[in-house]
């Protein structure tokens, strides 16, 4: 296994850090890493926002699920997935200006194609940190409140904020965690075409999730299975709920207007 491999599969989500900063050389070669990120047609749809204020920092863990561990990370990146930059541009250009060639504004299609960008954005300084020893934490809870992180960091209406990312050197602890388990590689891949979940592939996923999760299981009574404690932790949750109303907020004020049933 060469040495890009071992980080791929060392890489897990650390949320306990040593109380020492992250040198600045080693900040900038994750930077630099990042932006040689794939990129869709080399537009590079992405912004990235270093939360170095401790307030704001500390405001987020209260928007960001109550996750302490926030406040407390040496380096915290936001990941915007942004067209706001490439829509400014057009504008100064004089784009629309000729009624020939009206300016139109980013749809939906462009903020799927810039969280896209984001996320591989992402996913390369996950990479980079875990190669040079800091470790990471994503946090999806940042596309919940939108209205207060919009406020926060000032974020004009083609700016999504996608992610999320803690970074610090793990403490002693953290070094010791284990690794998440992960689905067998079965109920992933497919191939040529989709393959539904069969009853024997649910079989796989459920044997997959008692593992992780029987523990919890006896002790929320009210859950008889796996399918039903994995519904109303995650997908019926209240930070769910809230998580998917605040997408709604962000997608009307990418379109500039209600939702409607084309979306």
């Amino acid at each position: 296994m060469n040495d890009l491999l071992k980080t791929i599969h060392q890489r897990k989500s650390v949320r306990a850090y040593k109380r020492v900063p992250i040198p600045e050389d080693v900040k900038t070669q994750i930077i630099d890493a990042v932006l040689r990120s794939p990129t869709a047609g080399n537009l590079m749809l992405y912004s990235i926002l270093e939360v170095a204020d401790q307030k704001k920092k500390d405001a987020l863990v209260m928007t960001c699920d109550n996750q302490a561990f926030i406040g407390r990370a040496p380096w915290v990146l936001l990941f915007l997935a942004d067209y706001q930059r490439w829509y400014d541009f057009y504008q100064i250009a004089g784009v629309g200006s000729d009624v020939n060639q009206p300016l139109r504004r980013p749809e939906v299609g462009d903020l799927f194609l810039a969280c896209c960008d984001a996320m591989i954005a992402a996913q390369t300084s996950v990479l980079a940190a875990q190669s040079l020893g800091v470790g990471s934490c994503y946090i999806g809870d940042i596309m919940e409140n939108y209205e207060t992180h919009q406020k926060m960091f000032a974020l004009p209406p083609f700016v999504f904020p996608i992610t999320l990312v803690c970074y610090g050197f793990p403490t002693n602890q953290q070094q010791k965690k284990r690794r998440s388990p992960r689905f067998a590689k079965e109920l992933i891949l497919h191939r040529n075409t989709y393959q539904g979940l069969t009853e024997d592939l649910a079989e796989i996923m459920n044997s997959d999730l008692k593992s992780r999760f029987a523990g919890q299981l006896l002790q929320e009574k009210y859950n008889s299975n796996m399918g039903q404690l994995m519904y109303n932790r995650k997908f019926n949750s209240d930070f769910t709920k809230e998580m998917n109303r605040s997408v709604k907020v962000i997608l009307e004020n990418w379109r500039g207007s209600n939702l409607g049933d084309d979306c």
